[in-house]
C-alpha cells in the first residue's frame, strides 16, 4: 500500500465507484465525493495528497469550464496539491486549459486501471517533491536569515557624524546603488554594510561577505565565477562561484583596495554586463546582486598611482561612506559601552553589570587607535576579569601613548610640556611655587625643563 491520500470527485456514482474501486487497493486513504462543494472541507480534514476531478459535474454542461473553476479553487486552498483531470469526452483545448490552470495531468474516461494508476502515483511523487521543495525554500529562508542576523548590530550613535551616516544608510538602503564605505580599521564599515542589505527589499536573501586581502589572483577566477566538472584537476563538481552564490542578494567586497588590477578589469566587465561564465564552461550565466564594498585605503590616491582603475572606482562608488574614527564621535562613547556591556555581561552570565561614571569618563578620553573594535575589545576583556558589579577605572588598562584633552589628541609627553609651560607663566617663572603647584620636586622640574627645553 501507498502512503498518500487521493481525493476523487466525481458527480457519476458509477465513474466514482470504479476509480474507487480501481485506487483503494493501491493507496491507504481513498476519499470519494459526487459534490465538488465538499472539496474544501475534505481538503482541510485530510493532507489530501492527490484530486481526480471530474470535469464536468452537470450533465447538460460538457465544456470543462467547472474543472477550470475548481482547479482555481483548490490550489488557492493547498497550491501544492496535484489534480487531474478525469473527463467522459473532452478535446485538446479542455486539457491544454487545464494543465494551464494548473492541473499536473488529463485522462479520459473510462481509462485503463494500469494507466489510472501510473497517472496517479506520478501525480503523487510531484506532489512529495513540491511539500520537500516547499520545505526547503522554508528552511533556506530561515537559514538565511540565520545567516544575516549572525554578526553584530550597527548601534546608532548619538554623534552628529554618525546620525549623518544613519541618514544616509536609509536612504541608500531603498535603492540598488552600488555603495563604497570608506573608514579606518575597526570603525565598523562590515556593520554599516550589512544595515544597508537589512533595510533594503534583498534582506530575505543572502549577504555574501568576501575579505578582498584573503583572495590571491591565482584563486580570484574561481573563486568568484565558479567552476565546472573537470575544469582542473581537483574539480570534481560544478561549483558556483561568489557572484552566483550572492544572487538576488548582496555581496560584500571588504578591502577592495587589496584587489590586482587583472583581477579589477574582471570585476568590472561582470559589473557591466551583469552576467559570468564559470571557468571550464562557455555559458553565460546572469547574476543579479546588490555590491558594496569597503576599504581604508585612499582609492583616488591609488587611482593616481595607477593601482587602481578610474573607471571601476566610478562603477562601485555611486554613494560614498565614510564611517567616522571613533575619536571623532565621542558622544557615542558611553552609548556603545553600555551595548557591548550588556551583550557580554550575557554571553558570560555576569548579571546586570554597571559601568561607574569615572570609568566612562576614562573611556572617553582614550584616543581609540583601534576605533570601535578596540573598545569592544576592552569592554569584554573588562567584563571577563571584574570582580564587582560596577565596573571601575581599573578595570580598563591602555597604551599611555594617547589621551585625549580639551586641546585634541596629544602625547602625553606634549601634554606635560604645555602644563609646565603654562604654569612657569602663571607663575612668573617661580620655579619653587611652580613645583609646589604640580606637586613635584624643584630637582624634577630641573629636569623637565632641560629635557622640554624651557
Amino acid at each position: 500500500m501507498n502512503r498518500g491520500t487521493i481525493l476523487i470527485v466525481d458527480a457519476d456514482s458509477r465513474s466514482r465507484k470504479m476509480l474507487e474501486a480501481a485506487i483503494v487497493m493501491e493507496y491507504e486513504n481513498v476519499i470519494a465525493i459526487a459534490s465538488p462543494d465538499r472539496i474544501r472541507e475534505k481538503i482541510r480534514e485530510n493532507e489530501v495528497d492527490v484530486i481526480l476531478l471530474d470535469a464536468n459535474f452537470r450533465s447538460s454542461v460538457h465544456n470543462g469550464n467547472e474543472a477550470l473553476f475548481w482547479i482555481r479553487e483548490i490550489l488557492s486552498e493547498d497550491p501544492e496539491i496535484s489534480i487531474i483531470i478525469a473527463a467522459a469526452t473532452g478535446g485538446v483545448e479542455l486539457a491544454v486549459n487545464a494543465l494551464k490552470e494548473g492541473a499536473v495531468d488529463f485522462i479520459l474516461k473510462p481509462c485503463e486501471e494500469a494507466r489510472l494508476i501510473a497517472t496517479v502515483n506520478n501525480a503523487l511523487k510531484l506532489r512529495q517533491s513540491r511539500l520537500e521543495a516547499s520545505v526547503l525554500k522554508s528552511d533556506n529562508r530561515q537559514l538565511k536569515k540565520v545567516i544575516n542576523n549572525g554578526i553584530g548590530k550597527l548601534v546608532q550613535g548619538a554623534s552628529p557624524t554618525m546620525i549623518n551616516v544613519m541618514n544616509i544608510v536609509k536612504k541608500v538602503a531603498a535603492t540598488d546603488a552600488n555603495v563604497l564605505i570608506t573608514g579606518e580599521n575597526g570603525t565598523g564599515k562590515e556593520l554599516v554594510a550589512r544595515e544597508i542589505h537589512r533595510l533594503s527589499k534583498r534582506a530575505s536573501e543572502l549577504m555574501v561577505t568576501v575579505d578582498m586581502g584573503s583572495v590571491t589572483e591565482t584563486l580570484f577566477e574561481s573563486e568568484f565565477f565558479g567552476h565546472v566538472k573537470g575544469s582542473f584537476t581537483d574539480a570534481k563538481e560544478d561549483r558556483k562561484g561568489k557572484f552566483e552564490a550572492a544572487q538576488n542578494g548582496t555581496l560584500f567586497l571588504d578591502e577592495i583596495g587589496n584587489l590586482s588590477l587583472q583581477s579589477q578589469a574582471k570585476l568590472l566587465s561582470v559589473l557591466q554586463n551583469r552576467s559570468i561564465v564559470r571557468v571550464g564552461s562557455n555559458k553565460p550565466v546572469p547574476v543579479n546582486f546588490r555590491l558594496i564594498c569597503a576599504t581604508n585605503c585612499d582609492l583616488v590616491q591609488m587611482v593616481k598611482e595607477g593601482t587602481f582603475r578610474e573607471d571601476l572606482l566610478y562603477r562601485i562608488n555611486t554613494i560614498l561612506i565614510e564611517v567616522p574614527p571613533l575619536r571623532d564621535r565621542v558622544d557615542d562613547i558611553p552609548i556603545l559601552a553600555n551595548y557591548f556591556l550588556r551583550s557580554n555581561s550575557e554571553k558570560y552570565d555576569k548579571g546586570p553589570l554597571k559601568i561607574s561614571t569615572p570609568a566612562l569618563e576614562k573611556l572617553s578620553n582614550h584616543n581609540w587607535p583601534g576605533n570601535v573594535r578596540e573598545l569592544q575589545h576592552a569592554i569584554e576583556k573588562a567584563v571577563i576579569l571584574c570582580d564587582a558589579m560596577i565596573l571601575k577605572p581599573s578595570d580598563f588598562t591602555f597604551s599611555p601613548s594617547h589621551i585625549r584633552t580639551g586641546h585634541g589628541d596629544i602625547t602625553l609627553e606634549e601634554m606635560e610640556c604645555r602644563v609646565i609651560s603654562e604654569s612657569l607663566r602663571r607663575h612668573d617663572n617661580n620655579l619653587s611655587v611652580v613645583a609646589d603647584k604640580l606637586g613635584i620636586t624643584r630637582q624634577t622640574l630641573y629636569n623637565k625643563i632641560a629635557k622640554y627645553k624651557l
